[in-house]
């Protein structure tokens, strides 16, 4: 049964590697940011477009890396359309505890169901290099929703 569910999760890593959605930069964001991982050379962009209500209404990403970098984010952009910016950190505070393996009490807001569908990358928690590959997408969204700029996974953990 365990060996079924890693194949399924690889099966899912690899499907959005390969075939990442939201791929590209959107034509009008209203909030960008740049992502690096200098040790395995990861280099991502976060598009966002938020509406008038504070909700993200697009979100997409271009760059290179790894595929457990490239399903990150591929995923995470499917996951934060719609949300509101505190759901957004709550999944964000959420993924991250999970990628690190440090246990936190979760956010009264957090999206269950999408934490599920996140939890295909929670094996990075075994691979201390990995964890910043899964993280370095939410890390830039978050450095696209706080004003821009450039993140870099070498600040994490």
């Amino acid at each position: 049964m365990f060996d079924d569910l890693r194949d399924l999760y690889q099966e899912v890593i690899l499907d959005h590697g390969k075939h990442p959605r939201n791929f590209g930069p959107l034509a009008a964001p209203t909030h960008v940011a740049h992502g690096d991982n200098p040790m395995c050379g990861d280099s991502i962009n976060v598009y966002l477009v938020l509406d008038d209500e504070g909700r993200v209404k697009d979100a997409h990403f271009d760059g290179k890396g790894c595929a457990i970098s490239t399903a990150s984010a591929s995923m995470m952009t499917d996951i934060i359309k719609g949300k509101p910016l505190d759901e957004v950190q709550a999944l964000f505070t959420a993924f991250h505890a999970m990628c690190t393996g440090k246990e936190e009490e979760l956010p009264d807001n957090v999206d269950h169901d999408a934490l599920e569908r996140l939890q295909v990358l929670s094996g990075v928690k075994e691979f201390p290099m990995r964890v910043k590959c899964a993280t370095l997408a939410w890390h830039t969204m978050t450095a696209a929703l706080e004003g821009g700029g450039t993140v870099s996974t070498e600040e994490d953990e």
